[in-house]
């Protein structure tokens, strides 16, 4: 059978093409051709708009206030010089047998906490605020580290209270340190992810025997992150701490989205 030539089959092709759109303006009850000319391009789905990068503006609006987490805290004028000593120890690598993989994630989580570099450093704006109620320290971070780190943080966090649940440290004067990493109890609901710890640390300060205690959470809105640390050698105001992550969460949520946070969070929150 003799088939037909290009040019004809492409005419054919145009003719029938537009026979169907014609068909189809007719069966339209508007009687409108152009409600029947419906492009391609309108009937793909959208792309999902990437969450907008986090100035410099919106993360000091984005840091809490006193008033996000109630009871007796104070500002501090400098938390961004704040370093717990009994926070500094080096891993004993040995107690990890052969997962010295889980070593190095335990020194990581001592070292960010000591140095306040928890979540990284960031990448675009950040913002630091601390807070201080009697012995108790509760220091709040917000950022622009971008989604991929901080999806990695947060299950880097999320697998310690296995990873490290118990292990040693040595600090630089030759003491010993007993470090225990637990899950936080019931964390508020709060974010794109979340991932809570309670970590205690046993050992000595000015040769005296101390315990601290800390709260060691981390939130994701989009690519933006915030940390919270809290607590102290008198142990942690877990209420606090759930109080910090939930007005923070929303006051970061609201300066993505463009808006203004609220100078003081709704009692319905």
């Amino acid at each position: 059978m003799t088939r037909p030539s290009r040019p004809a089959r492409v005419l054919a092709t145009a003719l029938a093409a537009g026979t169907l759109l014609a068909t189809a303006a007719c069966s339209d009850g508007s009687g409108s051709p152009e409600a029947a000319a419906v492009s391609l391009a309108a009937e793909r789905s959208p792309t999902p708009s990437r969450t907008p990068a986090l100035t410099g503006p919106g993360a000091q609006a984005a840091l809490i206030t006193p008033a996000d987490i109630e009871d007796d805290w104070q500002l501090a004028n400098d938390a961004a010089t704040w370093r717990n000593q009994m926070l500094v120890g080096k891993v004993d690598v040995a107690e990890f047998l052969g997962a010295k993989s889980d070593a190095a994630d335990c020194q990581r989580l001592l070292d960010g906490l000591y140095s306040d570099t928890l979540l990284g450093r960031a990448t675009g704006a950040s913002g630091l605020r601390g807070f201080t109620s009697e012995d108790s320290r509760l220091l709040y971070q917000v950022g622009d580290y971008g989604q991929a780190t901080m999806e990695a943080t947060i299950k880097w966090l999320k697998n310690l209270p296995t990873e490290c649940n118990q292990f040693s440290a040595t600090a630089s004067d030759g003491s010993k340190r007993t470090v225990q990493v637990v899950e936080y109890k019931e964390p508020p609901k709060v974010g794109d992810e979340l991932a809570a710890l309670t970590v205690t640390v046993q050992g000595t300060s000015n040769g005296q025997p101390a315990t601290t205690t800390l709260d060691v959470a981390a939130l994701r809105v989009g690519a933006s992150g915030a940390a919270v640390t809290n607590g102290g050698l008198s142990g942690v105001d877990h209420d606090s701490t759930a109080l910090a992550l939930q007005n923070g969460a929303a006051r970061l949520k609201d300066v993505l989205s463009g808006k203004t946070p609220a100078p003081l969070p709704s009692q319905f929150d």
